[in-house]
């Protein structure tokens, strides 16, 4: 099945984008289908908004009716974007990296017909992979196209749903490139001792707490910080309940429930260093009959769909986003490193 004949009714339809930026990540044809995900997903939003003005009191209005409207709505978006479309695709094909070539276009030589530069070699120019610069520049466009439309649609469910699945396609991408950053390698680097203290108490394998702590905080980037710019080092995003003495921080965070996603207000909680995080989840994991299945995992889909299953996270992707960074690239070349 080629990515043009998507169906909004079968997930399996997103795992041709995802081969694609697992082999292919620097191709147009990755950058191009990754770009018209998100197309459909503004066609959907809008007819989604067209229908909720709509009165439902007619005859033949009910919930049924209404499951099947969606469900054709959604289809409809994705035939509309692997069509002519609105140009959105475009736009963003070309953020992604993409290159637009116009028909009958002859590309001459730098040093066509000038003599001063017949000794020019591009052979000598220096350059960066290709499959690290287009997952580069995927990563970066993806995050601009999430905010755009959390913006304008908010928290909606199955707009985050698919944009969870997108993500994990262009992190497919960014993997792909086969080099850990430097961010990625000073992190491990700074937390992986904490990690093997904490894995010696809890039975899991060291490098899957870090590949967490890494998922809940894009490898140390957006950890938790107060109002005055200090860091609560809170690497596993752990909320502060009614038991908690220490100090907090408050943020505004997506929760899912029924498959829908809303924004709520929550307070987590401040620790004095990334070894203090460690101990507390450590703790956390151990002291509680609710993580019971957690403990000693060493497989690490077992250990990621466990957290899950004991609602560690309401987001309904975090067993896979977790499961894909453990199994990651940029985690193995980072340890190796």
């Amino acid at each position: 099945m080629s990515v043009g004949q998507l169906n909004a009714m079968d997930p399996n339809s997103f795992n041709e984008l995802k081969r694609l930026a697992r082999e292919k990540p620097d191709s147009p044809e990755t950058l191009r289908a990754a770009a018209k995900q998100f197309e459909a997903l503004f066609l959907q939003m809008a007819l989604k908004a067209m229908r909720d003005a709509t009165p439902k009191d007619g005859m033949f209005d009910s919930e049924q009716t209404r499951m099947y409207q969606s469900m054709l709505d959604q289809q409809l978006a994705l035939e509309m974007a692997q069509g002519r479309g609105t140009g959105l695709s475009d736009a963003i094909y070309r953020q992604l990296g993409g290159k637009t070539e116009l028909p009958g276009a002859v590309i001459q030589p730098l040093n066509a017909g000038k003599e001063e530069n017949q000794g020019f070699d591009i052979g000598n120019v220096i350059r960066r992979p290709a499959a690290i610069n287009a997952a580069s520049s995927a990563t970066a466009a993806l995050s601009k196209a999430q905010e755009a439309f959390a913006a304008i649609y908010g928290d909606d469910g199955e707009a985050s749903a698919l944009a969870s699945r997108l993500d994990m396609a262009i992190q497919g991408a960014r993997e792909a490139g086969g080099q850990a950053s430097s961010r990625a390698r000073a992190f491990v680097d700074e937390v992986w001792p904490h990690a093997v203290e904490a894995g010696r108490a809890t039975g899991i394998p060291p490098q899957f707490l870090v590949a967490q702590a890494a998922l809940e905080t894009g490898w140390g980037e957006k950890v938790l910080r107060d109002k005055d710019g200090s860091s609560s080092y809170n690497l596993f995003n752990i909320k502060a309940g009614s038991s908690w003495s220490g100090d907090t921080v408050a943020r505004d965070v997506t929760e899912y429930n029924g498959g829908g996603a809303y924004t709520e207000r929550a307070r987590f909680r401040s620790y004095d260093s990334y070894a203090d995080s460690f101990r507390d989840y450590a703790n956390l994991l151990a002291g509680s009959t609710r993580y019971a299945g957690v403990l000693g995992q060493t497989d690490a889909a077992s250990f990621a769909r466990s957290l899950q299953q004991a609602g560690y996270a309401t987001d309904p992707m975090y067993a896979d986003k977790l499961t894909r960074v453990i199994r990651g690239t940029t985690l193995r070349t980072a340890l190796a490193g």
